[in-house]
């Protein structure tokens, strides 16, 4: 790895005139795309209730629509990553921004036929791939100088998953709110999305290219898909076993709690859905700034504390899973959505801590990859519901977290 010291100096020498009278601000102009794509891939989760009820659809069918864009967004993590090393950052996030456009299109216009709302999911998935990884690293790249002296050593990290989160909580809560009082809720908050979108790639046409010509890789692009980290040591002991707790964290708080609580709730599932969509987002939006305080205050351990509170979630949801009470189920999405948030950032600062340039975007798609596999457990979990009631199935995550937990703590102290 190379030393912060060398990166600075490698910076330096690259400074133009051009990125001189942008230094310190040009990170924003990539913000509106990045939290845009996060909006698409995330205002479909309050509308799941109504695919149900008044779209027609099976529950699986509406399960499978909500975890189908992870087969766009994987693809998006780690095509794009290797693709933006070799043409750079701009034009790659600009790609997916357009691919999230056309998802939208796509969910705005086929409320009655299920392919191409499962289209539109992919498409959706590939546009969130794209800004986890390209728009990550271009963002981190911009936190750096020559584009910013000022940032903090973790504002790499602290940024891209701030939008993210942002973004994934913004996109649920207008996307619920026009579902429940506004007309055509099955096309308007598409429409509303695509339109932002557009705006988003004007802005960030203007945003400087970190990745010059004579920087990229000359190598085929799928030669990037190889990525030498994945056996890094501190890779395996740490991010491996804790990344996919991130969005299981954020998919058992608002895909699960409102399936427990529909009957006591009627037709206000939708709204409620909503509401825990955004308070275990803002939960996680509003403690990520704390993870730099959090790992010096416990030497690095970040990771373990967010952990630590996961397991204390779920735990927490095993017993929301057998009251049924709307209000214990929105405790467990604040305890959930303050582990994630913890969770996200602490596992990113280890990822770019031990990434080369060069390998950053790869590598930060195959966190963000891992990491979103937890999303699948709520499909997982209702799945399971003929054979196993959710408190039952709750309680296997709880424990299978627990241990999780003590996988991390164990590295955390070896690497002390």
């Amino acid at each position: 790895m190379k030393s912060d010291s060398t990166l600075t100096a490698q910076a330096t020498t690259d400074e133009t005139p051009e990125t001189h009278h942008r230094r310190g601000g040009a990170w924003l102009r990539v913000i509106p795309a990045m939290f845009l794509l996060a909006w698409g891939g995330n205002h479909f989760t309050p509308l799941v209730h109504m695919y149900e009820e008044d779209g027609g659809y099976a529950v699986w069918q509406a399960n499978l629509l909500l975890g189908m864009y992870v087969g766009g967004l994987i693809p998006g993590l780690l095509v794009a990553s290797a693709l933006s090393d070799r043409r750079g950052r701009k034009p790659i996030l600009i790609a997916g921004t357009i691919a999230a456009i056309i998802g939208s299109l796509l969910l705005g216009l086929g409320f009655d036929l299920f392919w191409l709302l499962c289209v539109g999911r992919v498409l959706a998935g590939i546009g969130v791939g794209v800004a986890m990884s390209v728009g990550t690293s271009w963002i981190k790249e911009l936190s750096a100088p020559p584009y910013d002296h000022k940032a903090g050593i973790t504002a790499g990290a602290r940024r891209p998953a701030l939008t993210l989160t942002i973004g994934f909580a913004i996109g649920a809560a207008v996307t619920g709110c026009l579902a429940q009082w506004g007309p055509l809720p099955e096309t308007i908050p598409y429409a509303v999305h695509g339109l932002l979108s557009v705006v988003a790639v004007l802005i960030v046409l203007t945003a400087p290219e970190t990745l010059t010509k004579e920087r990229r890789s000359v190598e085929h692009w799928w030669r990037g898909l190889r990525i030498p980290l994945i056996g890094h040591r501190t890779f395996v002991r740490l991010i491996i076993p804790a990344a996919p707790w991130v969005f299981a964290a954020a998919g058992v708080a608002y895909a699960v709690m409102p399936a427990l609580v529909q009957d006591t709730v009627g037709e206000w599932t939708t709204m409620y859905a909503t509401v825990l969509t955004v308070v275990t987002l803002g939960a996680g939006a509003l403690v990520q700034n704390l993870v730099p305080r959090i790992n010096r205050w416990t030497g690095g351990r970040a990771l373990v504390i967010g952990l630590g509170l996961m397991t204390l979630g779920m735990g927490l949801a095993v017993v929301a899973a057998l009251v049924a009470n709307p209000i214990l189920a929105f405790v467990v999405a604040i305890v959930l959505g303050i582990a994630y948030g913890i969770c996200v950032v602490a596992g990113l600062v280890i990822v770019q801590a031990i990434a080369e340039p060069a390998d950053l975007a790869g590598i930060t798609g195959v966190y963000y990859s891992l990491a979103y596999s937890g999303f699948l457990l709520p499909t997982v979990l209702a799945a399971l519901l003929p054979v196993m009631a959710y408190s039952v199935s709750l309680g296997a995550v709880a424990v299978i977290c627990l241990l999780s937990l003590g996988c991390v703590s164990l590295a955390s102290k070896g690497r002390s």
